[in-house]
């Protein structure tokens, strides 16, 4: 019976397959001491773990990595959770790691982690209570061991950026079972010290060397503490309880000194361009009120009293001439003129006068017409009775007495008959 003919890829995946669907290699936890160790720039950690001459390749993506509570180096015992896989690339297995611990601090890191919940439950890491760092901080305050590279890298930094600095040191145990009741001390101390900044830090090391910043009491030390604090534990991969609770946290203390203290040649600079700009705004504002003032000056000296006073006069003087000439010429034209109005004026009352003459003797005329004395002298009489002028047959009876009023006198009559009705025209 011909036996079957496989591919390498084949291959690779059958182990592939048969490995990663053993239960037991799906899901396992390995310790062993970490050899060769890479932190790629893609954010994957490759490592080996061995024991002895035994050695297994490991690999921790990004993502997991990213969750990582410390730095992978040579030499440490590490516990590591995660599955067996192919990397079928180069046909070999290989451990990928979920979580990384140091051997035997699990308890240590299920103390930090249970602690960091309940501060952060309590409010102790809210912004809403961290102050602000001092923008130009000139006594700066040191809770640190008073030996090793911390104090030296902190006062380097310092002078370096700004000799005008001072550094107050406050010795403090940094490790042991002391430690973390010194740096409470510390701290207190240095808050009654009227400063602006306080770094609180160490070097690096194992989680059970910066245990002592894992401590509650420091934690409500560096809360309750009323000047800025800087937290500059371990190295940059270290974060502490500190960390969290502290106003700012540097990832190293030279990094802390470097954020406390500001460069004096920047600050000078920063003066030299304020001065400049300050000096601009002020020519700015003085060209300004400069050209300002003069507008005024011309305001005023055009609106003053002797302005006006000048310029009523020289229109007095200019009025005054010409009324004067306007009055001479008028004068002369009038004297030119008054013969003639004269004569028009005469002529113009003597037309007037002979009109009015016409007019009246018409006038007497008419009125020469309807004079009852007139009309009296033509032979007729004025009859008036005992109430007044007779014009009717109604205005009498027969027997009263009635007046006749002729041209020359007077005639009395008493009625002895009347005859109504118009006797115009008959006989």
């Amino acid at each position: 019976m011909e036996q079957s003919v496989y591919s390498v890829k084949q291959l690779n995946s059958y182990i592939k397959n048969s490995l990663e669907n053993d239960p037991f290699l799906s899901n396992l936890t390995v310790q062993g001491e970490v050899g060769r160790c890479t932190y790629h720039s893609s954010g994957h950690i490759y490592f080996s773990i061995k024991e002895n001459t035994d050695v297994i390749d490991c690999v921790m993506f990004r993502n997991q990595a990213a969750s990582l509570k410390f730095k992978i180096e040579t030499g440490q015992q590490i516990v590591i959770k995660g599955h067996v896989g192919v990397y079928e690339a180069q046909s070999k297995y290989q451990l990928y790691a979920h979580e990384i611990e140091p051997a035997g601090l699990g308890d240590l890191y299920k103390k930090y982690e249970k602690l960091k919940a309940e501060l952060e439950e309590r409010g102790l890491f809210s912004e809403m209570y961290k102050k602000p760092i001092p923008k130009y901080s000139l006594k700066i305050g040191v809770a640190t061991s008073k030996t090793g590279a911390v104090i030296n890298d902190i006062i380097n930094v310092s002078s370096r950026r700004n000799p005008y600095v001072q550094i107050y040191l406050k010795p403090t145990m940094v490790q042991g079972e002391m430690a973390a009741q010194s740096i409470v001390n510390s701290i207190k101390y240095l808050d009654e010290q009227d400063l602006d900044v306080i770094i609180v830090g160490r070097g690096g090391g194992s989680l059970e060397d910066l245990w002592c910043f894992n401590e509650e009491i420091v934690a409500q030390a560096i809360f309750d503490c009323q000047t800025p604090i800087i937290s500059a534990v371990g190295h940059e991969t270290d974060f502490s309880i500190s960390d969290f609770v502290a106003d700012l946290r540097a990832p190293t203390p030279s990094a802390a000194a470097e954020l406390a203290v500001f460069r004096i040649d920047e600050f000078e600079n920063d003066l030299e361009r304020y001065k400049m700009a300050i000096r601009s705004e002020i020519d700015g504002k003085l060209e300004l009120y400069k050209n300002k003032t003069e507008v005024y000056e011309s305001k005023i000296e055009k609106h003053s009293p002797m302005a006006k006073l000048t310029t009523y006069k020289q229109l007095i003087s200019e009025y005054r001439d010409k009324l004067s000439y306007s009055f001479d010429d008028r004068f002369a034209e009038a004297k030119r003129l008054v013969p003639d109005y004269k004569d028009r004026l005469k002529k113009y009352f003597d037309d007037k006068f002979l009109k009015r003459k016409h007019t009246l003797q018409l006038f007497i005329e008419k009125l020469e017409g309807l004079s009852p004395l007139e009309k009296i002298s033509r032979g007729f009489a004025y009859v008036s009775g005992a109430d007044g002028p007779i014009v009717s047959t109604k205005d009498v009876d027969v027997g009263d007495d009635i007046s006749l009023i002729i041209k020359d006198g007077k005639i009395d009559a008493k009625v002895s008959g009347k005859q109504d009705g118009e006797i115009y025209g008959k006989e």
